[in-house]
């Protein structure tokens, strides 16, 4: 249950998201939303599309395609000082082995690209 609250959560900012750039470019209706996501990022792809098509009624983003661009993860390794590439949060470094790694990319939720009439 606690991941669905999250997608819900995230879908209601990214329609506010949507909204403003609406207001503010003066589009009326979105067609598809490209959306990046980290593979750090701890989202549930299905509960977002979910969450942002029972929020997005009634919206200028009513019936639009949310379609998720996933994006790599990168680490730190303290060890091999060097950026290395992971999947999960808590992965090993694939250089050495150790665990001493610091994210740097993949935890991001971003809005690539709009298609709007």
């Amino acid at each position: 249950m606690r991941l669905v609250v999250h997608e819900m959560a995230l879908s209601a900012s990214l329609l506010r998201v949507i909204e403003d750039s609406a207001a503010r470019e003066g589009f009326r209706a979105v067609r598809t939303v490209w959306l990046e996501i980290g593979a750090l990022a701890a989202v549930e792809p299905e509960a977002l599309r979910f969450g942002f098509e029972v929020l997005s009624r009634g919206t200028v983003a009513d019936g639009a395609t949310l379609r998720i661009v996933d994006v790599g993860a990168s680490a730190w390794c303290e060890a091999c000082a060097r950026t290395v590439t992971v999947s999960a949060r808590f992965d090993a470094c694939p250089l050495c082995g150790t665990d001493a790694l610091r994210p740097t990319g993949g935890r991001e939720i971003r809005v690539r690209e709009l298609e709007v009439t």
